[in-house]
């Protein structure tokens, strides 16, 4: 990389860049208030959908048992997902996703022992990437564009779906890319590869991402590095997918969604090495790949291309894109937050490496604009994501009086069947297990007729689910705009 590389810490206009401590302690205010704002939008969002019955049980619930368990210096046991899957009460949460990392959030539990803890955590962890993003860009382009950058990913849409969506593990990844990159950047490399070995703990695919930081030091010229960490992500992927999660009793091949390519990933990787050009033509193949991969990269302005930072992303949204799953290419879920602090520190590193290219490289109006165009593009982005509920009243009106009446029917220390809208409320003081075809012999179900419920097909499947339970012998004690609570005798 010629003149700046991501190992020497440099102003936009060349020159050593002082310590955090040392610059003005202003920014560290403002840098700080911004942060603050983002984390409470984060918080006010989720915790306004929990109370109004927004929320869900998958994975809501999932995540909840597991961080309550681990509070209670138990394993991780997730009923809910165990029963749902045939796997029994016991199912651990480490063999249906490796994801140890929820263990930090247990001494919050001690504090306050509710979902409502888990949405604020989510909410901070978001909001925590900020000041290492402001660092990163700072260094690169200046002051300004860093805070209009830090803006941008204040409202950007894959952490909008993210925090609109329950809480997942991908709430983890962005500061902890952010601090991979930016302190690397920095010359500091133990505090960026902890955070590279953190990944490691998300979830069973973030080896992926641990491999493409490998090729991006790699092509940066840090090749030893580059060696170690890609040899160090595939040996993580193998061994976790391989042998800890059916360890933990889990089968690797529930979350294989790639049978179109082969029966597992030696298989797959065979059946990409044969025909590359048809898996590269797979990962375009569908509308809504398309406008994802295009969401993914236009924040930036396209110049995230123009990155080796890029590389570390693209381990990642590939198995997205080649996957036989839907939920996994759109834009509505939370998957696009693994990647977004990435793409976004690529479009400041991208832009940098064009201003060198046209020898532009001190040009303060065109960073400025570019920053402002990204943050602008962020902004236009709102209306067709989940930050848009934020102004509409409605959003914090909405009735749900007979939901809180019905959960109020169920005692506490129960087992209760739950709606997949009820089960979060319920899941402080009983053990929430999903309400299904299927049902489970719980003394307690909590069923909605009137509303679409996953996993159901159609509010008629449910009211037939309601009268079967009749049938098998449960009587209600509570029905009202279509909520019913149903007890065994």
């Amino acid at each position: 990389m010629t003149g700046q590389t991501l190992e020497t810490p440099v102003r936009a206009g060349g020159g050593d860049v002082p310590s955090w401590k040392s610059r003005l302690p202003g920014h560290r205010v403002r840098v700080g208030a911004v942060a603050l704002v983002a984390g409470v939008a984060y918080a006010v969002l989720g915790l306004v959908k929990l109370a109004t019955f927004r929320a869900t049980t998958f994975d809501l619930v999932i995540v909840d048992q597991a961080v309550r368990n681990y509070a209670a210096l138990r394993p991780p046991y997730i009923p809910v997902r165990g029963m749902f899957g045939g796997r029994g009460m016991d199912y651990v949460q480490l063999a249906d996703h490796f994801s140890p990392i929820y263990a930090v959030l247990a001494p919050f539990y001690w504090i306050h022992d509710g979902p409502g803890t888990l949405v604020v955590a989510q909410a901070a962890l978001f909001a925590a990437a900020i000041p290492f993003v402001w660092l990163f860009t700072r260094r690169v382009l200046g002051t300004w564009p860093a805070y209009l950058v830090c803006v941008a990913y204040t409202l950007s849409w894959p952490v909008a779906q993210a925090v609109a969506f329950d809480v997942h593990e991908a709430m983890f990844v962005p500061v902890l890319t952010a601090i991979m990159i930016e302190r690397y950047h920095a010359g500091r490399m133990l505090p960026a590869f902890l955070a590279m070995a953190a990944l490691l703990l998300v979830k069973e695919d973030m080896g992926l991402m641990v491999i493409g930081a490998g090729a991006c030091l790699i092509a940066l010229g840090d090749r030893w590095r580059g060696v170690l960490s890609a040899l160090l992500g595939l040996g993580a992927v193998l061994l976790v997918r391989g042998l800890t999660i059916s360890v933990f009793g889990g089968d690797a091949k529930d979350y294989w969604a790639y049978g179109h390519l082969g029966d597992d990933l030696p298989g797959a990787l065979l059946g990409i090495l044969r025909d590359p050009f048809a898996a590269v033509l797979l990962a375009f193949s569908e509308e809504a790949k398309v406008d994802t991969l295009l969401l993914m990269v236009w924040p930036t302005l396209l110049l995230c291309l123009l990155s080796p930072l890029s590389l570390v992303a693209l381990p990642h949204v590939l198995v997205r894109m080649l996957a036989d799953r839907p939920q996994w290419w759109q834009a509505d879920f939370h998957y696009s937050a693994f990647t977004v602090v990435i793409l976004l520190c690529a479009g400041v590193d991208g832009l940098a490496r064009l201003l060198r290219l046209i020898r532009r490289s001190g040009d303060r109006s065109l960073k400025l604009a570019w920053a402002a165009g990204a943050c602008a593009v962020a902004l236009t982005l709102v209306p067709r994501f989940a930050l848009d509920q934020l102004y509409h009243p409605g959003f914090y009106t909405e009735p749900k009086a007979a939901a809180a009446e019905a959960v109020a029917k169920v005692p506490s220390g129960v087992t209760v069947e739950a709606a997949n809208s009820v089960g979060p409320a319920l899941t402080s003081r009983t053990t929430v297990l999903l309400w299904g075809a299927t049902p489970h012999g719980a003394p307690w179900v909590v069923a909605d007729t009137s509303r679409w419920e996953f996993p159901f097909g159609s509010p008629e499947q449910q009211v037939a689910a309601v009268g079967e339970l009749e049938a098998q012998g449960y009587v209600k004690v509570f029905e009202r705009d279509g909520y019913v609570v149903l007890r065994r005798d």
